[in-house]
C-alpha cells in the first residue's frame, strides 16, 4: 500500500476510446506545468462497447481495453508519479451496463440461468413481481415480432440474448423459445410501472448491483484493491453513493480495502445540508462549493426584473419541485414506488394497494434532500412525512399506518425508500424542474436551488469558514462532466442580473423576432445562446432538443411535439440567419463581454484559492463556453493550451502589457489558473486558514477578498455596477500590513493599512498577493512597480475582451 496522500488540487480528464489512457499520459506534463497536483480520471473499468463516459461498467475485472487496458493505466500512473502527481480515479459501485448483455458476463449469466445463476445475488431483482423472470424492456410496438431466433440465441435487432440450456429445439418458434427463458421481453413503455430490477435512476440499460453483499463487493472491487496494492492509484471518487443500500457501510468497506486513502463522494447537498459526519471520506465532489461561488457574483438587485422578464415563470419553487418529483414518482420511477408499496403490504394491512402507492409517491415527492441515512438525518424523513400528510390530508391515515416502518432503520421498506428518494429528486429537480425555470438559468445547477438568487459576501465568508473547519480537503469545482452549463457560460449569464431592463428589452425583441409558444423555455434558450456564444449552430440545436424534452412541458422524449420542436429549431436558426436577431445578440455581446470576462476570471481565482481541494475540469484553464452533456465532454486542444502556457512562462514575463499574442483574453485565464495552482502546490503553508477581508470606499461592495494564511485573493464582483459608479475610486482592501507581490502581474505593494484597488486591479479584475519573500524566492512572473496606493481609477479592462470571439474559438479548438 502507498502512504496516504491528500492533493492540493486535481485536474479532471474524460478518458474515452478516442482519448485513451495512453493519450492521457501525454497530458501529464501539461498538468504538472499548469500546477495541478493530481490527475483525476473518469471511470476506467471495462465499459459498454464505444462508451463515451465509462459509467456503464460491464466487467470489473480489468481496465477498459478501448481505453488502453491495464497496461495503459499502469503507464499513466507511473508517468504521473514520476512527475510528482497523484492519481484519483472515478469508481462506479451502484450499477453496471446491460445494454449489450454479451459484454457483461454477470448479466448474461443472470438472463441465461435466472435465480440459479451463481451471480444472481449480484442484482437487485424482485423475482416475485416478475413471476420468476427478469423483465427486459426492449420491445417496440411490434412486440415479439421484432425478435429473431438465430444460432440458438434470441436477437432484438443486433443485440443477442442467451437461451437457457435445453430450451431450443429444432422447429421451435420465437414465442415458444422466449416463453422458456428466465427473462421476458416487454415493451419499453412498461418499464415505468412493471420493471422488476432496480436501475440507475430510470435508465433501463443500467442495472443496479447489490454491493452491500460481501461477495458482490469483493468481486466488483478486486481490481480496484489491486491498484492500491500495486501503488498505482492514490485516491477514489465514488459515483452516486445515494443509490447504495448502505452508503456508510460501503464506504467503510472501501476504506478497509484501500487503507483509508483520499476519498470523495458525489453527494449532492441541498442548501444547509451537511455531509454525514460518520462517513470515512474527505468530502464531496464540489457542487455545494460551486453554488456558493456562483451566487456571490450575482447581483441581488436583479431578482425582481429577471423574475418579471421570465414571463410565465413559476413563482413557487417548492411547489414546482414537488409537482415535478410527483410526476417522476407517478411516471418513469413508478416501478420503484410500486416495489416500495409491496414491501409495506404487511404494515399497510387491509388498506387498498392503490392508496399505499399514492401515499408512497407523495412521501418521496416531499423530500427536501436527496435521501436520509437512518438513523442519521431522520428529521428529513419526518419532515417529508409531515409535508405529505399536510399536502394530502386524504392520505393521512395511510401515512400514519406506514410511517413506523419507514423510520425503522432495519425495515426493508425504510432502506428501499432511502435508495428511491434520491432518484426521484435527481430526475424531478435536476432533469425536469431546472428546465422549467429561467429567470437566471445559471442558478439551475446540480446541487443548487434556483430560488436562492444570490449570496452576500458575508454569507460567502461564513460558508468558507465552515468548510475550512469541517471539510478542509473536500473538492471544489466550477465545471464537471455533469454541469448543466460550464463556468464561463454561467459567468456570462450572471451578468444578466446586472442588466435588468436592458435584458428585458432585448428578450422582448428576440421573442418578437423568433417567437416560441413556451415563454419560460424561450427565456431559457435565449440565455443559453447568449451565455454560450459563439457556440455553433449544431451544438445549440442539440442543446435545445435535450433541454426542451427534459423540461417536458411542450415536448417530451417519448412523445415529441413536432410542431413545437420545428418552431424551437427555427429560433436557433434565427440566431445565425436573421440579421435582426443577430444584431440584438451582437449588442448584448458588447454589453456582456467585458463583465462576463471579469466574472470568469474572478470566480476561477476564488474557486482555486478558497478552502478545499480545487478541481480544474479538462480545458477550463482557458475559456470554455459549454452547455449540458455531451457538449461539455468535447475533446480539448492540448497543443494550443501548452502553447499558451509556455508563452506565459517564457522570457517575456507575465505582466499584462507583455501577455502573448494569443490574446490577453484567453491567456489571462490560463495565467490565473496556473499561478493559483502553482502557489497552492508549492506553498501550502500560505493556505492554512480563512479570513475574510474588509474593503472600504465607494465601491466596497464590488470586491471579494480573503486571506488564506499568507496568500490573499482579491476579486471583482458585479462589474457592470462597478463601471456605473465610476470605477474603484478611493476603495481600499485591508489585508494584514506586509510587503506583498501580485503573482498575476508581478507588481509589488509595500506594507500598508490599505491597498488601493485602482492600482491593484488596474489591468486585471483579480489579484493574488503573496508575501514578497515568497515571490522573491520562487518568482512566477516579472515585477513592475505599483502605482501609488492612494490614487487611480480602475479601467475594468474592457478593452481586454476585444478579440474574445476569436480567442474562444482558438482555445476551444473542438468548438
Amino acid at each position: 500500500m502507498t502512504a496516504r496522500r491528500v492533493p492540493t488540487s486535481t485536474y479532471r480528464l474524460q478518458v474515452t476510446p478516442d482519448f485513451d489512457l495512453t493519450r492521457a499520459q501525454d497530458v501529464v506534463e501539461h498538468i504538472r506545468d499548469l500546477g495541478a497536483d493530481w490527475v483525476y480520471l473518469s471511470p476506467v473499468l471495462q465499459a459498454e462497447p464505444g462508451s463515451q463516459h465509462g459509467y456503464d461498467v460491464v466487467d470489473h475485472s480489468h481496465v477498459d481495453t478501448e481505453r488502453g487496458g491495464d497496461a495503459a493505466l499502469r503507464g499513466l500512473a507511473e508517468a504521473a508519479h514520476a512527475a510528482g502527481l497523484g492519481v484519483l480515479v472515478d469508481v462506479v459501485p451502484n450499477h453496471v451496463g446491460v445494454a449489450t448483455p454479451e459484454a457483461n458476463p454477470w448479466w448474461w449469466s443472470l438472463l441465461e440461468q435466472g435465480q440459479a445463476s451463481p451471480v444472481a445475488w449480484a442484482f437487485d431483482v424482485d423475482w416475485e413481481a416478475g413471476d420468476g423472470k427478469v423483465r427486459v424492456p426492449v420491445l417496440d410496438d411490434r412486440l415479439l415480432d421484432a425478435v429473431e431466433l438465430r444460432d440458438g440465441r434470441l436477437y432484438v435487432g443486433e443485440t443477442a440474448y442467451p437461451t437457457a440450456p435445453g430450451t431450443v429445439q429444432d422447429g421451435d418458434d420465437v414465442e415458444t423459445v422466449h416463453a422458456r427463458q428466465h427473462y421476458a421481453f416487454v415493451h419499453w413503455k412498461r418499464a415505468d410501472h412493471e420493471l422488476n430490477y432496480r436501475r440507475f435512476f430510470a435508465v433501463n440499460t443500467l442495472a443496479a448491483i447489490r454491493v452491500e453483499e460481501p461477495e458482490v463487493f469483493a468481486a466488483s472491487h478486486d481490481t480496484i484493491g489491486g491498484w492500491f496494492r500495486d501503488g498505482l492509484v492514490d485516491g477514489l471518487r465514488i459515483d452516486h453513493p445515494d443509490g447504495l443500500y448502505d452508503p456508510a457501510g460501503y464506504l467503510q468497506d472501501l476504506a478497509d480495502l484501500t487503507g483509508g486513502v483520499y476519498t470523495l463522494v458525489e453527494k449532492i447537498l441541498e442548501p444547509g445540508e451537511q455531509l454525514p459526519s460518520s462517513w470515512p471520506v474527505d468530502g464531496t465532489t464540489g457542487y455545494d462549493a460551486l453554488g456558493v461561488v456562483d451566487r456571490v457574483f450575482v447581483d441581488p438587485a436583479g431578482e425582481e426584473a429577471l423574475t418579471a422578464a421570465s414571463g410565465a415563470e413559476p413563482t413557487d419553487w417548492q411547489q414546482l419541485t414537488h409537482d415535478t418529483r410527483r410526476g417522476i414518482a407517478d411516471g418513469i420511477l413508478g416501478s420503484e414506488v410500486a416495489r416500495l408499496a409491496r414491501l409495506l403490504a404487511s404494515t399497510a394491512g387491509d388498506l387498498p394497494q392503490e392508496r399505499v402507492v399514492d401515499a408512497v409517491a407523495e412521501i418521496v415527492a416531499s423530500f427536501d434532500v436527496y435521501r436520509t441515512y437512518l438513523p442519521e438525518g431522520v428529521h428529513h424523513l419526518i419532515d417529508a412525512l409531515e409535508r405529505a400528510a399536510e399536502t394530502r390530508p386524504d392520505l393521512d391515515d395511510v401515512i400514519d399506518r406506514i410511517a413506523p416502518a419507514l423510520v425503522d432503520p432495519g425495515h426493508a421498506a425504510a432502506l428501499r425508500l432511502q435508495q428511491t428518494s434520491g432518484m426521484v429528486m435527481a430526475k424531478g429537480v435536476e432533469d425536469t424542474a431546472f428546465y422549467r425555470t429561467s429567470r437566471l438559468s445559471s442558478l439551475s445547477e446540480v446541487g443548487g436551488d434556483p430560488s436562492v438568487f444570490a449570496v452576500s459576501v458575508d454569507d460567502f465568508h461564513q460558508a468558507q469558514r465552515e468548510r475550512q473547519g469541517s471539510w478542509p480537503h473536500t473538492m471544489t469545482t466550477l465545471t464537471t462532466h455533469d454541469t448543466k452549463r460550464s463556468e464561463d457560460t454561467r459567468a456570462r449569464i450572471a451578468v444578466l442580473a446586472e442588466l435588468g431592463s436592458e435584458w428585458s428589452s432585448a428578450l422582448e425583441q428576440l421573442n418578437a423576432l423568433a417567437p416560441l409558444d413556451d415563454a419560460v423555455f424561450a427565456d431559457l434558450l435565449w440565455q443559453a445562446i447568449v451565455g454560450a456564444r459563439p457556440a455553433s449552430r449544431e451544438r445549440l440545436h442539440a442543446y435545445a432538443e435535450k433541454a426542451s424534452r427534459e423540461a417536458g412541458d411542450s415536448t417530451t422524449w417519448t412523445e415529441p411535439d413536432e410542431a413545437f420542436e420545428q418552431q424551437m429549431h427555427a429560433l436557433v436558426d434565427a440566431a445565425f440567419d436573421d440579421p435582426r436577431v443577430v444584431a440584438v445578440l451582437d449588442e448584448l455581446d458588447r454589453t456582456i463581454d467585458a463583465a462576463g470576462w471579469s466574472n470568469g476570471l474572478a470566480q476561477k481565482l476564488v474557486q482555486l484559492t478558497m478552502p478545499g481541494v480545487p478541481d480544474v475540469y479538462q480545458g477550463t484553464e482557458a475559456w470554455d463556453r459549454s452547455l449540458v452533456d455531451p457538449d461539455n465532454r468535447r475533446p480539448v486542444d492540448y497543443t494550443e493550451l501548452r502553447h499558451v502556457l509556455a508563452t506565459l512562462d517564457g522570457p517575456e514575463g507575465t505582466g499584462p502589457e507583455q501577455l502573448p499574442a494569443v490574446g490577453l483574453d484567453g491567456a489571462a485565464k490560463v495565467l490565473v489558473t496556473s499561478r493559483a495552482l502553482r502557489v497552492r502546490r508549492d506553498h501550502p503553508e500560505l493556505f492554512t486558514r480563512y479570513l475574510g477581508l474588509e474593503a472600504t470606499g465607494i465601491a466596497a461592495d464590488h470586491v471579494l477578498a480573503f486571506d488564506r494564511g499568507g496568500a490573499v485573493t482579491v476579486a471583482t464582483r458585479l462589474p457592470v455596477g462597478l463601471e456605473r459608479v465610476g470605477g474603484w475610486g478611493d476603495t481600499l482592501v485591508h489585508p494584514v500590513p506586509a510587503d506583498r507581490v501580485d503573482l498575476l502581474t508581478g507588481r509589488r505593494f509595500p506594507a500598508s493599512r490599505g491597498i488601493a484597488l485602482s492600482a491593484l486591479l488596474a489591468d486585471l479584475p483579480v489579484a493574488l498577493l503573496v508575501p514578497a519573500d515568497v515571490a522573491d524566492a520562487d518568482p512566477t512572473g516579472s515585477e513592475h512597480d505599483a502605482a501609488p496606493v492612494t490614487s487611480g481609477t480602475s479601467t475594468n479592462n474592457t478593452a481586454a475582451v476585444s478579440d474574445q470571439q476569436a480567442e474562444i474559438e482558438i482555445l476551444e479548438g473542438h468548438a
